[in-house]
């Protein structure tokens, strides 16, 4: 089996509390599977919220359909049709314009909204133009439409985000605020008295001092929740939606977005923020998963794409692998092991056997076996060659990894690392990889945790497109050089 190596290898144990210095000392979030203290996280809920863009995707191409009417001759619509709807969506969406939150207002949105309707509409009419000029479009026609489109895409918006807020302040979605008790419980005061943004606060994540009520509807405010059980049980109970910090917290941002909830941040002065951005009074910013805020969509594309045909041409030399590693070491072939990807969730990681553990403990928290006098010939050239991490192609297919990304490490050495280095526990908020920039860098078996982990969230926080393929073009070049992991 592969492992990956620290310079301070901890020893084997129970499965140990995470707490990183944080004062509402939370538990670990990704325990081992099976530990008695384990807290199974529930899949994420999108659910109840994936549909709440239809309005606003409704309103738009609406809008285009009552600027197109006029036009005269319907094949000419048509194409216009096609290509309007095509592009206010995509933009629309890019620029997030389909987010909705307690405090949108369509006279904020009236500037991308006027900007991206106007280059829609110029590129569109420059097409229709340019493949068949009988059918271009007068200036006096375009600017009828764009003008038209614009006045009812306001008044169809405006409509939708009205809806939106009626039905906020008849059901408002639950809420949890972390922060310091104090502050929190000032904060959450305000948001009560207010229900026009249809957030309702049900706990505080923090400290709890001497003589807080952990009573709900008790004179001193709301519960004070300061373990990962007490959240969990309030997440379920409450169904909260929305998570509320005053705080930076890293780990619980993490957390709640794992749960599927809307995470905010109030308290920040951000120059040129909308002046509508605010709850009550308190600046306040949506914070949005790496992979949302970056459109990481073309980089599950380039997954799917590459992954998918390099497991075809790759078949052969898997069966070669299968039939060496059932030959040499018996029944076996595929190496199951629970490994953490991103936001904590654990998946099942397949490589091939390379070497048979005495068991699950030592399987789970030995750190190196790359010298190991148990492991064969072939299992030996499979890690030199990396040729054992062939079946994680699959894991890529399935979306527990990417082909670029941190390297997935087992639960517990996740916990001990995240104790012992600063910053270990930011590298999931990206998918994990199968190689990452870490790897080039020749950070690969027993190499320093601390280097690695500079490497991976240098890696996330300058992600682009174009640096996955670098990597993988590095990677491919390496192969050529194999010094194994």
């Amino acid at each position: 089996m592969t492992t990956e190596s620290t310079s301070v290898p901890p020893a084997p144990g129970a499965w140990p509390p995470a707490s990183r210095g944080h004062a509402h000392g939370l538990a670990a979030l990704a325990p081992r599977r099976g530990a008695p203290d384990r807290l199974a996280l529930p899949p994420r809920r999108t659910a109840r919220t994936r549909f709440a863009a239809v309005p606003l995707v409704a309103a738009d191409a609406m809008a285009v359909l009552l600027a197109a009417g006029p036009l005269a001759e319907p094949h000419r619509e048509l194409r216009l049709l096609l290509l309007v709807v095509g592009g206010v969506l995509v933009l629309n969406g890019r620029a997030g314009l389909y987010r909705t939150g307690p405090f949108t207002s369509v006279l904020d949105e009236l500037p991308a909204l006027a900007a991206r309707i106007g280059v829609v509409w110029c590129v569109a009419a420059a097409a229709v133009a340019a493949y068949t000029p009988a059918l271009a479009i007068g200036p006096a026609a375009l600017c009828s439409a764009y003008a038209t489109q614009l006045v009812a895409v306001c008044l169809l918006r405006g409509a939708a985000h009205a809806r939106e807020r009626r039905a906020g302040r008849a059901h408002p979605r639950s809420a949890l605020v972390v922060g310091g008790p104090a502050a929190a419980q000032r904060f959450a005061a305000a948001l009560g008295q207010h229900p026009e943004y249809g957030i309702r606060p049900v706990g505080i994540v923090g400290a709890r001092h001497s003589g807080d009520s952990p009573q709900p509807n008790g004179e001193r405010g709301l519960p004070v929740l300061t373990t990962t059980e007490e959240i969990h049980r309030a997440v379920i109970q409450n169904t909260v939606l929305d998570a509320v910090f005053l705080t930076d917290e890293p780990d619980l941002v993490m957390l709640f977005q794992h749960y599927g909830c809307t995470t905010w941040r109030v308290g920040e002065r951000r120059h040129g923020a909308p002046m509508s951005e605010h709850l009550w009074g308190f600046g306040c910013r949506r914070l949005v998963p790496p992979a949302e805020r970056r459109g990481l969509t073309a980089k599950r594309v380039l997954d799917v794409t590459l992954a998918g045909p390099a497991l075809l041409l790759a078949l052969p030399v898997l069966l070669l692998c299968a039939v060496a590693v059932r030959v040499t070491d018996g029944p076996g072939v595929l190496f199951h092991q629970e490994r953490v990807g991103q936001n904590g969730r654990l998946f099942t990681l397949l490589k091939f056997r390379t070497l048979r553990p005495a068991d699950e403990t030592e399987s789970a928290t030995r750190w190196n076996v790359a010298n190991d006098r148990r492991m064969s010939a072939v299992g030996g050239f499979l890690r030199r060659t990396s040729l054992d991490e062939l079946p994680q192609l699959w894991n890529v297919l399935r979306g527990d990894m990417s082909l670029v990304g941190p390297r997935p490490e087992r639960p517990y050495f996740v916990s001990q690392f995240s104790k012992i280095h600063t910053g270990y526990a930011d590298r999931h908020r990206m998918p994990v990889g199968l190689t990452g920039l870490a790897q080039v860098h020749g950070l690969r078996g027993d190499t320093s945790i601390e280097d690695r982990c500079r490497f991976d969230n240098h890696y996330i926080d300058h992600w682009s497109f174009w640096q996955d393929v670098r990597i993988l073009m590095r990677t491919a070049a390496g192969l050529v050089r194999p010094a194994g992991s």
